[in-house]
């Protein structure tokens, strides 16, 4: 049986301005290609997980509009989405179910919208797959394919997790490949969309898996560069030292996220700085406490931290390691204040490398349910607006015209070829004077 699993791969800002200035500014084009390069780690585990009577291939639609023909001749198609790009998602698969072929939807959005996504599918999958995913293929043997597969309710032990088909990619094509160390987060940020809506409770992969695939992603890739792609890598420090001491033997450069409480652990920074580390990317979110106050839905916790922000950054820098700080614009409390505070607070604190997003409402998240039920959506399924470049709700501290025109300029200024060969000599002097093991 032919089964094609297939990524829509290419999110860009519908907004015409940024994508204009994404031309020019070199910080915004690598962002942009990052994300489109990534190859998608959720189809490549369903594939370690499915039988070798199955042909499977992977491939990658970044854009639906320059896809004259189907890609290939199957029996069903698996097809993976984010948000930005459901709705052609959607009427690939249309395409695909007019030609006859099976189709099977699953992953964020369609957990959040499952009742959107069952008018374009044969059959969906809810929650984290792993756990129906032997099910879905048997039924689709025996051409009793169920309209859904529900695993909620169900936890996946990652001490089970399958080998992801690395061996699927092409690696010429991508600037860093995947691997998952773990899944949730105890911070439970009211914004958040990632595994966390999909696995509430926070789990870690053994130690001696995330080797194993590091070894089989260096059997088709000599010298990867690898993403650690969870929601917060060190959220326990305990796994996550005993993950670095073992990455450190493999030789290899690698980058993740996690949040800022890394800097309070003198052992586990050294033991960054000597694994192959090479950028922490950190969500600061806002650089005043007022701004975070009630990010969290359960804690406080970020707010707790904002008066040592900047000493985070100067401690991790110093051994080192490039911190990517990412904040976010359009929480409820700031005004058109918010824009000077962020480029005033990437100055002073010099990081070596920034993000900056709008406020995204997406589906599945507490926000998206508090802002529809103040009416503050824009619209209740722009869904191609989920870019994190695109406005989609009122402010509550300016207009959404502000907002944009903020956000515009905020851009132009973090990304201009000056303000980030400034940042990047910053750093570089800072470790070439400075001794790690030093006090402040």
């Amino acid at each position: 049986m032919r089964l094609g699993l297939i990524a829509m791969s290419g999110v860009r800002a519908q907004n015409t301005e940024l994508n204009r200035l994404g031309l020019t500014l070199p910080g915004f084009v690598e962002r942009n290609r990052v994300i489109a390069s990534l190859p998608s780690l959720s189809l490549l585990t369903l594939a370690g997980m499915t039988p070798s009577d199955f042909e499977v291939t992977y491939f990658e639609v970044p854009d639906l509009a320059l896809l004259e023909n189907l890609p290939g001749t199957f029996d069903c198609v698996a097809i993976a989405s984010y948000s930005a790009q459901i709705k052609d998602a959607y009427q690939l698969a249309l395409r695909y179910r007019q030609a006859g072929t099976k189709v099977i939807l699953g992953g964020l959005h369609v957990t959040a919208r499952p009742r959107e996504a069952a008018k374009y599918a044969d059959s969906l999958v809810l929650g984290e797959a792993e756990p129906v995913w032997p099910r879905v293929l048997a039924d689709l043997k025996t051409t009793h394919l169920q309209p859904v597969y529900d695993a909620r309710g169900t936890q996946f032990d990652l001490q089970k997790a399958p080998m992801p088909r690395f061996d699927l990619l092409n690696p010429a094509r991508y600037n860093r490949i995947t691997v998952q160390t773990q899944r949730g987060c105890p911070l439970s940020c009211e914004f958040c969309a990632s595994s966390i809506r999909i696995s509430p409770k926070f789990k870690t992969k053994p130690v001696e898996k995330v080797i194993a695939e590091i070894r089989r992603i260096k059997s088709v890739w000599p010298k990867p560069f690898i993403e650690f792609a969870d929601d917060n890598t060190f959220a326990s420090k305990a796994h996550g030292k005993r993950l670095v001491g073992e990455v450190a033997k493999e030789n290899i450069r690698w980058f993740t996220e996690t949040d800022v409480s890394v800097a309070d652990d003198d052992e586990l920074l050294a033991m960054l700085a000597d694994s192959g580390c090479a950028q922490l990317l950190i969500g600061l979110e806002a650089p005043d406490v007022a701004s975070l106050n009630g990010l969290e839905t359960k804690t406080n916790w970020k707010a707790g931290r904002a008066e040592r922000y900047l000493e985070a950054i100067e401690k991790i820098q110093r051994h080192g390691i490039t911190v990517n700080g990412c904040f976010i614009l359009g929480l409820d409390g700031q005004g058109p204040e918010s824009f000077d505070a962020v480029r005033d607070f990437v100055r002073e604190s010099a990081l070596y490398d920034v993000q900056v997003t709008l406020q995204t409402p997406f589906p599945g998240t507490p926000l998206y349910e508090r802002l529809m039920r103040e009416g503050r959506l824009l619209a209740e399924d722009d869904w191609d607006k989920c870019t994190l470049f695109d406005a989609m709700f009122k402010p509550d501290g300016m207009s959404v015209e502000a907002l944009e025109t903020g956000f515009k300029g905020l851009v132009e200024d973090l990304y201009s070829e000056e303000f980030t060969q400034w940042r990047r000599g910053q750093f570089r002097r800072a470790t070439q004077t400075k001794d790690p093991s030093a006090g402040h």
